[in-house]
């Protein structure tokens, strides 16, 4: 008999009692003579049944180890609680692939039903997933950088490295570069709109300053009517610096949702009274239509009233002077989502000339005007419905536009309900044009 074979039969308790038994039975059975087999029978029984008691311990005790390919077989005992609270999304994956252990932040990304899934069901990023097949393969360590677009565009950096312990586990990093890139982007794209939004009031007020210091320097009336001029190019100024400033801010944060609870009713009311002396210069009217048991929404409440101060904005400049404003709020149900909360809508409608159709997908872009020497004339700045866009889509919200031509314009603003629960984030976060 193979020598390695013979060992591990000896180390099977359960075949001792068994051999003793049989020994036993035989050395009866040949000096007992009839009755001696009967003995050496029930010596037998009884040392089978031995035999299975002890065999039983050992199976019961194999089952209790963990299985292979599962996190608590394969890390030591506090890994697993030190890797959960790293701030970074981790993932472990065992030999084809499959997810074995995920912290909580990655769980934020993938859900929270990863176990045992393939990486390709989870990340569905051809790039990354090639860099995990090739070190997996390899045992290269990789570095490659990825976005996930919805619900909200963000950057990643994914460090992929595979261990040389038995079984080989490959371990992908992942480290959100969001802020950054829309830092960098934020940078670009101030250099390249503000410079030519700014340069016609600074070319104005530049020309005007020359004109006072010379043939005007005397001209009373003239010197008057310059310097208003001046005051109104500076105001533009100060508006674009202002909504430039603000829009960079929300673009910052619109990655990270916010966690207070907001009552639409009161932020809805402040807004119509900061805006009344605007629409009492037009006679404008505003009507609001509360709802008084209206949910709370899940948002941040100086984010949510520049919002509503935009929209309402919007359609007493471009809606029809002496005409009105409505507001309405509701709730209704996600789109989509059979049996999920509701959300809170909003609704701002004008009595304006409405809006061309093919020129609505571009309001929510920065600086673009349906009417550039309109908008310039009332003080906008082409930036207030960019900063809309970012705000609904850092609450999770939808952004809803119906306008018709002679017949004014519809912005229709969806919140989630505070306390939703967290399916609510997995909602797309989309703009219905």
């Amino acid at each position: 008999m193979d020598q390695t074979l013979l060992s591990k039969l000896l180390q099977r308790r359960w075949l001792w009692p068994a051999a003793v038994g049989i020994a036993l039975g035989a050395c009866v059975a040949a000096f007992g003579g009839h009755a001696g087999i009967w003995i050496a029978l029930g010596l037998g029984a009884a040392m089978a049944c031995v035999a299975l008691f002890i065999a039983g311990n050992e199976g019961a005790a194999a089952s209790a180890v963990p299985r292979a390919g599962h996190a608590d077989a394969v890390l030591p005992a506090l890994a697993p609680d030190v890797f959960e609270h790293l701030p970074d999304p981790l993932m472990l994956l065992d030999a084809v692939g499959r997810v074995i252990f995920a912290n909580a932040a990655m769980a934020t990304i993938i859900g929270k039903d990863f176990a045992r899934k393939h990486v390709s069901a989870l990340l569905r990023t051809p790039s990354l997933l090639a860099a995990v097949e090739r070190t997996a393969a390899t045992g290269e360590p990789t570095t490659v950088a990825f976005i996930i677009p919805v619900p909200i565009e963000r950057y990643f950096n994914a460090f992929v490295s595979r261990t040389d312990s038995s079984p080989p586990l490959t371990a992908l990093l992942l480290h959100d570069v969001t802020a950054a890139h829309r830092a960098e982007r934020t940078r670009a794209d101030f250099v390249a709109n503000a410079s030519h939004e700014l340069r016609t009031p600074l070319a104005a007020v530049s020309g005007f300053i020359d004109t006072l210091k010379g043939h005007a320097r005397d001209d009373a009336e003239a010197r008057t009517r310059f310097l208003d001029i001046m005051s109104v190019e500076a105001g533009r100024m100060r508006r674009l610096i202002d909504d430039l400033l603000s829009l960079t801010r929300i673009e910052l944060n619109e990655h990270v949702p916010p966690s207070g609870e907001v009552s639409l009713n009161d932020v809805i009311r402040d807004a119509a009274m900061a805006l009344g002396p605007l629409a009492q210069g037009d006679r404008v009217s505003i009507e609001i239509a509360p709802v008084p048991d209206l949910p709370p929404v899940a948002g941040q409440r100086d984010e949510l009233a520049q919002l509503f101060q935009n929209l309402i904005h919007n359609a007493i400049k471009y809606g029809r002077q002496g005409g009105h404003v409505w507001i309405s709020m509701g709730t209704a149900p996600v789109q989509g989502r059979r049996g999920a909360p509701e959300m809170v809508f909003v609704s701002v409608r004008d009595d304006g000339e409405g809006i061309p159709r093919d020129a609505i997908p571009r309001l929510t872009e920065r600086f673009y005007r349906v009417d550039v020497k309109r908008s310039r004339e009332r003080g906008g700045t082409g930036l207030g419905l960019a900063i809309v866009k970012h705000i609904v889509n850092r609450h999770h919200g939808r952004l809803q536009i119906d306008s018709e031509a002679g017949q004014g314009s519809t912005f229709t603003v969806y919140l989630p309900v505070a306390g939703a629960p967290a399916q609510m984030a997995d909602v797309a976060v989309t703009e219905l044009l």
